[in-house]
């Protein structure tokens, strides 16, 4: 009798054992002849060659599903077992498949743009009001480049304008005193990946959160970086981040010029920018408006009258 141990990279054992171990005692018994024990990330399975043989080939094929939609169940778990060649291609609109399996694509034209931009662009800025999901496609499109090994880390920041990028006297390590500036992306990265999963991936540094400040003087390569609320960075910040472009890496820049929380809001660095490198081949300037607004249906209704409250405001003052 053979024994062979299995372990499970970067795969969330609840997602694959399922509640209360329901889905590993379905696949146990799919498999009479053998005998599996599982602890922790690890399992172990005994019995004869040819059996054990192909537990792992079906076992990776799961595995390879989970990774790919972030859900399993008894069906799913039949189909990749008793079936030669299940069917889980991913359709070519969805970007990737959050937690439970819920399909992450485009929700309006402008999201679709910036989608078909990042096929042909390194550098890609998506500018638009709040609630048109810039920030949140940016997120999948980086998710889905570490799933197809097209990256080897994500890379998130955002200016901490209220500290004025002096975090030194907050309680905590560095991505405690980061996290209330960088929740938006946490709330992306918790919606399309698995707990355990994404902890890993902090922990590996496959994800990780920097300063906007602690940039200067790193070479980012073979990565998706992503810098939010881009219109609170000065001109030379911006001019700092996006000189960090190595080989193969991607640069995403998101942000709302009519949400300028600079003391001077002519510092942006964003609104410059966009016009500097405006005819550059390789940049994509997207621009996003309120009929892009995925949020709740009234998102859209604030933003334009506060837009025409500033414009009315502007021409009184005129």
């Amino acid at each position: 009798m053979l024994e062979k141990t299995i372990s499970l990279e970067l795969i969330d054992p609840v997602t694959i054992y399922g509640v209360n171990n329901s889905n590993l005692d379905h696949i146990i018994s799919l498999f009479p002849k053998l005998k599996v024990v599982a602890r922790g990330s690890e399992i172990k399975v005994l019995g004869n060659e040819e059996e054990i043989a192909r537990f792992e080939d079906k076992f990776n094929r799961l595995a390879k599903h989970i990774h790919q939609f972030n859900f399993l169940n008894k069906e799913i778990i039949n189909e990749i077992v008793m079936v030669a060649e299940p069917k889980t291609m991913q359709p070519e609109d969805v970007l990737v498949h959050g937690v439970n399996g819920k399909p992450i694509k485009a929700r309006n034209v402008s999201q679709q743009k910036l989608m078909e931009d990042y096929k042909t662009n390194d550098l890609l800025f998506a500018i638009g009001p709040a609630g048109t999901g810039k920030t949140y496609i940016a997120i999948a499109m980086a998710i889905r480049a570490i799933k197809n090994k097209e990256a080897k880390r994500i890379v998130l920041t955002r200016p901490a304008v209220e500290t004025g990028e002096r975090l030194g006297f907050l309680p905590g390590d560095m991505k405690e005193k980061l996290d209330p500036y960088l929740q938006p992306l946490y709330d992306a990265l918790f919606d399309m990946v698995p707990a355990k999963k994404l902890e890993d991936y902090f922990e590996e540094g496959i994800i990780q959160i920097a300063p906007l400040a602690y940039m200067r003087g790193r070479t980012l390569s073979n990565s998706v970086v992503i810098l939010d609320e881009a219109q609170n960075a000065t001109l030379n910040q911006l001019k700092m981040f996006l000189t960090r472009m190595g080989e193969n890496s991607k640069f995403i820049v998101t942000g709302d010029v009519t949400q300028i929380d600079l003391p001077n809001k002519y510092n942006s660095g964003l609104v410059q920018g966009i016009k500097i490198l405006n005819n550059i081949e390789g940049i994509s300037i997207n621009y996003f408006d309120t009929k892009d607004i995925v949020r709740h249906r009234l998102v859209r209704d604030i933003v334009d009258a506060y837009e025409k409250a500033d414009n009315l405001l502007i021409n009184n003052e005129k």
